[in-house]
This record gives structure tokens, sequence and C-alpha cells, in this order.
């Protein structure tokens, strides 16, 4: 479905009835990252995946697309369907969405699943990094999307699966320069939100990888000390619900009880 919105148009789907969970993607995914979760999420849950800003069917709205920028968009979807409350879960990117989302709109939220994400803000060289990704994207395009899609899984499991990275690059190819530029510069300037990891009355569900290169485990591990945070760690990357998709929905569907 689409939403027009600021001169664009939001991509989404609704499936599913009950308690309203907001499923939402990382940077150069697209709601489709989702498809092998709706079918068991929605015999419970009304599941909402939404089309971040520049990625997947929605269309750019600048050169900067901040976190909050992203959180409004996702609003506007929930104000479209008319939803007060949400358990929102967002894989890397999609959890500084979540984050900023719970700042502006902390009445809407009820849950919170941050998977293979931190509610750090970007350290001086992870900056430098996103400036080298914004070249490297300006000069090669493709390269840069099929390397990235790639440093996402432990080296363990590429050959195991080879057909889930290949699709997830299809589907990264889709993303347009101007939205992958725009998300990175927005990444870049994201602020801490720590301090709700301490402070919100809802419960959050923390995932992170042993092998993530995207996220160091021992860097980012201590942000749930003096928290309530559901811990959940797994021997693999960025992509719990690829490399451990069986255990991940049950943990999901355990927590989703207590929101």
């Amino acid at each position: 479905m689409l939403l027009s919105y600021k001169n664009t148009s939001i991509n989404y789907t609704d499936t599913g009835k009950g308690a309203a969970i907001v499923l939402l993607h990382g940077f150069l995914e697209n709601q489709t990252m989702w498809n092998g979760f709706i079918p068991e999420l929605s015999k419970k849950y009304r599941v909402i995946t939404i089309d971040h800003l520049g990625h997947g069917q929605t269309g750019c709205i600048g050169y900067i697309h901040t976190m909050e920028d992203m959180a409004d968009a996702v609003h506007a979807v929930l104000h479209e369907l008319r939803i007060r409350k949400v358990i929102l879960m967002g894989h890397s990117m999609g959890g500084y969405v979540s984050l900023a989302f719970a700042e502006l709109y902390p009445d809407m939220v009820k849950g919170m699943v941050l998977q293979n994400s931190t509610a750090r803000p970007d350290s001086d060289e992870r900056k430098l990094n996103r400036d080298r990704a914004i070249n490297a994207v300006k000069k090669d395009y493709t390269g840069f999307v099929r390397l990235a899609i790639a440093n996402l899984f432990s080296e363990d499991n590429r050959e195991r699966l080879t057909p889930e990275i290949e699709a997830l690059r299809n589907e990264a190819l889709k993303t347009p320069v101007q939205g992958i530029i725009a998300a990175l510069e927005g990444m870049k300037v994201r602020n801490d939100r720590e301090v709700i990891l301490h402070f919100v009355p809802f419960p959050i569900m923390l995932v992170l990888g042993k092998k993530d290169q995207s996220l160091p485990y021992d860097e980012h591990i201590t942000q749930t000390e003096g928290t309530n945070v559901k811990l959940i760690t797994y021997p693999d990357g960025h992509m719990s619900h690829i490399e451990n998709r069986e255990d991940y929905l049950k943990q999901l569907l355990e927590f989703f009880k207590h929101c």
C-alpha cells in the first residue's frame, strides 16, 4: 500500500489482527526482509512493515534523512491506520528509527526490539567510515552494495547462506544512490539515546551477534548494564533474523507476550 507523504509516497504492508507490531528494516534493506516472519507473527498480531525513506518503494525527501525524519514517516503510516499503540522491532538502522520514534512519540510505544542495533551514536571513527561509504557509493554503486551485504554475515555463514545473501543483494541494488547517501548522512548525525534503555516504562529486548562486524559485540553489550533490557546473544553476524531465524522467532514471540 502507498501513502502520500511530503510530495512522495511511503510503501507499507498491513497484515493480520491483534496488537500492532511495526517491523522496521535496516540500511540497504526494505520491508521484504520480513517476508519470512510475517506469516508466523500475523497469526497473533497485526504486523505493519514500512519501507524507510529512500528505500524500497518509498521516495526520498532530502539529501539527509535523519532518524527523526524516518520516525515521522513511520508515524504518518500509523496515523493513517489509526493505530495508537505499537511494539517496535527494528533491525540495525531500523533500531535507530525505533529509538527516535520512542523519543518523539513515547506514549505510542509499549515495547521495543533492537535487533543488531544500538542506542549509542556513531563514534568519530564510525563517522569517518560513513563518509568513506558515501564516496564509495558515488564511485562504484554496485561494488559497494555487493560488498556491504556480504559483510553483514559472519564468515562462517556466507557459504551456507549464499542464496539468501544473493537475494538480499538483489533487493539492496534497488535502493537509489540518493536514498543510500541520505541514510548514511542521517545515521552519522543521530543522537545518543542510551538514556531510553534506562528510563522508559516499556520492555526492551536487545539482540547482538558476537561476530557482528557492523556493531562490535564488546563495545555494545555494555549499554545494557544497569538496565532491565533483555539481552539475546547469538554467535553469528549482523543478520540474526536469517543466521539464527528459528530461535530468534521463538524469542520474539515470548517477548511480545510481555509487552
